[in-house]
């Protein structure tokens, strides 16, 4: 580019002169940021001309690996003269897997298809394949071993006090540990402590979680009394089907996150009563350095941030073997050759000592199992121990171990409380009402509960035609087997009328399953509302959650929530199922309500 002066002497103003000089320099440093060499020797495209790759990333490091994107975006870095535009988005593996399995829809399973998928572990990935296989969609997955980007064992996380009480840090515990305390009658009390009443374990479905997925195989391995690959002749064996059933008996609710139970133990340490929850918990490694950072929820940016407990949590790694998660990093079929290249440098981007750094500062381990600075014993983990890394079964072995467990699982006793005001009668979606849409997941997801499972249905609103109660009793509670056909005769025929009187429902709700509850079935209520509490004959919260609360675990009946609708009270209802130790589920968005009551039927 020519700038031209005019040196001649006559005064002019200057101000012309300077704005032309900065817009040529401007100009110049613009051409030569976009023509600029990158690190091997070729131009870099606009941001608009990469390949845009879409990573689908299970939660426990959506976030993180989002930020590592980002990083990767902006570095100029090309790989055969293009470069790559990452979007990373956050999928539950479980979720992720049936979506996959099913055919991506974008407007069913949360935008458009990935073509790179991590799930937490590659348990996940034999899984897809063994469920691609059976249909006639063809190779979705290769057969090769993929990359890993970070990793993390599975243990049981246990309060200090507790996992010390049974020889931690110096003795080697596991499965048949909890069996033992889980069957004894006198509960703690057989290692002294009678105060902390019978042996309570936290562990997620492993439909839908990959800890709840590896710490059934390795409960199924524990069971054999062998280190070697689980057989399906072992998932045939009663020895082995009765140890496994005797650790289920010892949960007190199943869920689709670890979130659950360390939000609720986070909550009751910090009423000081963080013994009283839960004696042990299977999650991830690194969980229990997030817990203890006081960063139960595992995301980046709340690190530093919350109040550490007072009783922290510490980390039992399986004596008889245990399953990791490898975040695997899987380039499905359906990516194109730009796409699949993009992916190969995004890898290969983030197994690099820098960004390894980043994953081990989060308290992962490396791709090649190499644990940083976070993982301590004084941060309640013992990166030194030795891991006994158990493989994932091959793929017809875990699909049959899913089966198997569902026969094994405990029993639930679940009453669903189904909203039925004047407001679920208003439109949702697609012509259709609230309550057209809530009745049709219910019916569904009644195909989730197991034909021994106990479910009843009650309905409120206010008061309605001389009734004494906001709250009817439609169908008792009683075997699936059995009530299935009545719960549909009814719910097809309900309607919408009168107000909310959600409080004194609810109350009601878990006073009545609390009266005939079953110590060998997990005993839960499932209130669904689209609105706030309209009932001024009981409009006492803090009365409501004194009821609910569930300090005595010994006897307790959880109360899950969900928020139906735009206008539903979110807040309060997580305040409702945080004082039974249940958990609140949001489904403000009508049209998700299939989906999150297969996440609330997944504690059962």
């Amino acid at each position: 580019m020519l700038v031209v002066l005019d040196t001649s002497p006559r005064r002019r103003n200057p101000l012309p002169l300077v704005i032309a000089v900065v817009i040529g320099l401007v100009a110049i440093i613009g051409i030569y940021l976009v023509l600029k060499p990158s690190g091997d020797g070729r131009s870099t495209a606009a941001r608009g001309d990469c390949v845009a790759l879409t990573v689908a990333a299970s939660s426990e490091k959506s976030a993180l690996l989002s930020d590592l994107a980002a990083g990767y975006n902006g570095s100029g870095r090309t790989f055969g003269g293009t470069c790559a535009d990452v979007k990373v988005v956050s999928k539950a593996s479980g979720a992720a897997m049936e979506a996959l399995a099913a055919g991506w829809d974008a407007g069913r399973d949360g935008g458009p298809a990935p073509q790179v998928w991590s799930p937490a572990s590659s348990s996940w990935v034999s899984l897809l394949r063994q469920r691609v296989a059976s249909t006639d969609k063809g190779t979705l997955v290769d057969d090769t071993k993929p990359a890993s980007i970070a990793q993390s064992p599975l243990v049981l996380a246990m309060p200090k006090p507790m996992a010390e009480a049974l020889g931690w840090p110096g003795k080697r515990l596991g499965w048949s540990d909890v069996l033992g305390l889980t069957n004894d009658p006198n509960g703690w009390g057989a290692v002294g402590h009678p105060e902390w009443g019978s042996f309570r374990l936290g562990k997620t479905n492993p439909h839908f979680s990959t800890s709840g997925l590896h710490a059934t195989v390795g409960s199924y391995v524990a069971a054999t009394g062998r280190s070697g690959d689980l057989t399906e002749a072992d998932l045939a064996d009663p020895k082995v089907l009765d140890f496994v059933k005797g650790v289920e008996a010892g949960v007190v609710h199943y869920g689709d996150t670890t979130l659950t139970f360390l939000a609720n133990l986070a909550d009751e340490d910090a009423r000081g009563r963080g013994m009283n929850y839960i004696s042990a918990v299977a999650v991830e490694e690194k969980s229990v350095y997030d817990y203890n950072q006081g960063n139960p929820t595992g995301d980046p940016k709340l690190a530093g941030k919350g109040r550490k407990p007072r009783v922290p949590l510490v980390a039992v790694y399986p004596k008889e073997g245990t399953l990791v998660s490898d975040n695997p990093y899987v380039v499905l079929a359906t990516a194109s050759d730009e796409q699949k290249a993009a992916a190969a440098d995004f890898l290969a981007y983030l197994q690099q000592s820098q960004q390894q750094k980043r994953f081990t500062e989060a308290a992962f381990r490396t791709f090649d199992g190499k644990p940083g600075p976070a993982l301590s014993q004084a941060n309640g983990v013992l990166p030194d121990q030795q891991v006994d890394v158990l493989d994932p079964p091959a793929s017809a072995v875990l699909a049959k171990a899913l089966g198997t467990w569902d026969i094994q699982r405990k029993r639930a006793r679940v009453l669903l409380v189904l909203d039925v005001s004047g407001s679920m009668a208003d439109d949702a979606a697609g012509g259709r009402s609230k309550l057209e849409l809530a009745k049709q997941a219910v019916l569904r997801s009644m195909g989730l509960f197991a034909a021994d499972d106990e479910v009843g249905l009650w309905t409120f609103s206010t008061e309605q035609r001389g009734a004494t109660t906001p709250y009817t009793e439609r169908v008792p509670i009683g075997p699936v087997s059995g009530n299935s056909g009545r719960i549909t005769q009814v719910v097809n025929a309900l309607s919408a009328e009168g107000g909310t009187a959600l409080y004194a429902s609810t109350r009601a709700a878990q006073q009545k399953l609390l009266a005939s509850a079953a110590p060998d079935r997990i005993n839960a209520v499932v209130v669904l509302t689209d609105g706030k509490n309209e009932y001024p004959k009981d409009s006492d919260l803090n009365g409501l959650l004194r009821d609910l609360d569930a300090s005595n675990l010994e006897n307790s009946v959880r109360v899950f929530t969900i928020a139906y609708g735009d206008k539903a009270d979110l807040d309060t209802l997580r305040r409702i199922s945080s004082a039974s130790r249940a958990a609140a589920y949001d489904a403000r968005n009508p049209t998700s309500i299939d989906t999150v009551l297969v996440n609330v039927i997944s504690n059962f």
